[in-house]
């Protein structure tokens, strides 16, 4: 189940500004954001005057009251329904530790007068100046001034809610590295001391483990026997010799396993071709599984394309897919066609796909690369993106497109969708020039905004931008 985020709520006021305003404002963001489906704490109104921090004072106890409540709220809305005291506001939220969103009120024609004007419009900028002097970081969106109680208001709530999942998502999580780098792919190489850097804790185990635990697993295990009826209704395995099927189920348990010993949040998996030649499958269906279960789960042990995963999950609350830019489109020069081979969640496809035989490898070897859920990429606008890590420094990108409609032949064998992305060819050099893999994530919606907040605001990544 989705956690119900909560944001603590703080006030502003100024001495000579018509503070009784500040009252009106309480009402109006307790309305917004519980109206948006959040929750809220707000320190008692009576401890300071008119509910708002103004003072040094007022903003250590403002501070105070936040640091007994750690760990209670995901964010902080910052509300100014006047012209804000600075040092009053810093000294509340330095040390908050989670985004800040600042909101600022519009004043109104006829209500200009000295009883009613607000100055918040001014009083915003007092404010953002002192954060940046003291180095705090804060979030502004457009438009400058905004009413809660309004629409413009309401998206950008919901933004500032996905910020705030991926910021605290991001900061501190397990990823884990099933499996060495294979030599043919130097592609996926990446810095792990840089990923610590960045509150990224890798957990690495070698794949001669997992195949020990899977010969370990008894055919009739209550747990494997489970595993293989869930993966079954998950998906078609209609056409799965049962031999195969059920080591794919034990791969599947050992997977969990590791999961749960490890407290992983993501992972990266080594997907050929030890698994084919010697236990016989192809684990793309659970990586697909695993997605859509709430894990972000890569092949080719590709962890920067894990960590993008992560925060696309994170913002959009939805599965995330890492596909190959793997054919062109026609002469259709805006268009491309994403694939893999078969990880993608089922809810980012067309229907329940279909587990085969990986063409690639039945070539060679038939009967070794069973697990490929086949299928096709539903039409929906996409968010693309992922990372690298360079220079101790993790570096990622952002844009966003959509998933047509445009049919691929059904010879066409995996799960792909055509992708219609703006100024591709040049957004293609760009990615190359800037040393990016030959893979991307998606997600469905649109979230490079918020990504890019996200990553440069708060958790300190390098953005490329593309566009």
């Amino acid at each position: 189940m989705k956690k119900k985020m909560t944001f603590a709520l703080c006030f502003c006021n100024r001495g000579f500004m018509p503070g009784e305003l500040i009252y009106g404002a309480r009402e109006d963001m307790i309305k917004a954001v519980t109206d948006a489906g959040y929750d809220y704490i707000a320190m008692d109104a009576e401890l300071t005057r008119f509910g708002g921090v103004e003072t040094r004072d007022e903003g250590r106890l403002y501070a105070k009251w936040l640091k007994e409540h750690e760990g209670q709220y995901d964010g902080v809305i910052f509300s100014m329904p006047i012209f804000a005291d600075e040092n009053g506001a810093i000294t509340a939220l330095q040390d908050a530790g989670v985004p800040i969103l600042m909101q600022a009120y519009p004043d109104e024609i006829g209500k200009m007068d000295f009883k009613h004007r607000r100055d918040a419009y001014c009083g915003k900028f007092s404010v953002t100046d002192v954060f940046c002097q003291y180095k705090v970081p804060f979030t502004v969106m457009k438009p400058h001034v905004v009413h809660p109680l309004t629409p413009a208001f309401a998206q950008n709530l919901k933004d500032f809610a996905a910020i705030c999942r991926v910021v605290n998502g991001m900061k501190r999580f397990n990823l884990g590295c099933i499996g060495a780098r294979t030599t043919a792919f130097k592609t996926v190489r990446f810095d792990e001391i840089a990923m610590q850097k960045y509150g990224i804790n890798v957990e690495s185990f070698d794949l001669s483990e997992l195949f020990e635990k899977v010969r370990e697993k008894a055919d009739d295990d209550a747990v494997v026997l489970e595993k293989l009826e869930h993966l079954k209704n998950y998906t078609d395995f209609s056409g799965v010799p049962a031999a195969n099927a059920l080591t794919l189920a034990k791969v599947g348990v050992v997977l969990d396993e590791y999961i749960e010993e490890y407290h992983l949040d993501a992972l990266a998996l080594r997907c050929w071709n030890e698994m084919e030649t010697y236990l016989r499958v192809c684990p793309c269906v659970l990586l697909s599984e695993l997605n859509d279960r709430g894990i972000a789960a890569s092949c080719e042990i590709d962890m920067c394309s894990a960590i993008t995963m992560r925060a696309m999950r994170l913002a959009s609350e939805g599965p995330a897919a890492v596909l190959d830019w793997n054919n062109n489109y026609g002469d259709a020069e805006d268009k491309v066609i994403l694939f893999h081979c078969g990880p993608v969640a089922q809810s980012l496809m067309t229907c329940k796909g279909t587990v085969t035989e990986h063409k690639m490898f039945a070539k060679n070897d038939p009967g070794s690369g069973w697990g490929c859920n086949e299928g096709r990429i539903k039409p929906m606008p996409i968010t693309i993106s992922n990372c690298q890590t360079k220079d101790g420094k993790i570096v990622i990108y952002a844009s966003e497109a959509r998933i047509t409609e445009d049919e691929i032949e059904p010879e066409f064998f995996g799960c792909g969708g055509v992708a219609e992305i703006d100024d591709l060819q040049n957004k293609l050099i760009r990615l190359a020039r800037g040393g990016f893999k030959h893979h991307t994530a998606i997600c469905e919606g649109h979230y490079k905004a918020i990504l890019e907040e996200a990553f440069t605001t708060y958790l300190g990544y390098d953005f490329v931008d593309i566009d």
